[in-house]
């Protein structure tokens, strides 16, 4: 059988509030089973803990469609949990996730 790695993009797309972490356009990249931490921004745990069961699973090759976090197989959208204000000092960040395959086996 045929071993497919994935590269994913987690880009960010929006910020509803305030982050004390991320900016627009600030990307993380996820390369198979690791984050090129090279190439990418800080990782928040409070972000990357929420993404963290779906990112798994659409790395892994589940469809964005089937997962229900996008309109395509290939591209996703999900955001971290803080509900930012009234309810906190933080922010929401929205996250594009975006899949290409980085080799075969």
């Amino acid at each position: 059988s045929t071993m497919v790695l994935f590269r994913v993009k987690i880009r960010v797309e929006k910020i509803k509030g305030k982050c004390p972490v991320y900016k627009l356009g600030d990307e993380i990249i996820l390369e198979g089973y690791y984050i090129d931490s090279s190439k990418s921004a800080p990782i928040c745990m409070h972000a990357f803990l929420a993404l963290a069961s779906l990112l798994s699973a659409f790395s892994h090759g589940a469809s964005a469609r089937d997962l229900g976090i996008g309109e395509s197989d290939d591209i996703g959208y999900l955001q971290c949990p803080d509900p930012g204000p009234p309810y906190t000092k933080g922010g929401t960040v929205i996250f594009r996730l975006e899949r290409e395959i980085m080799k075969k086996e």
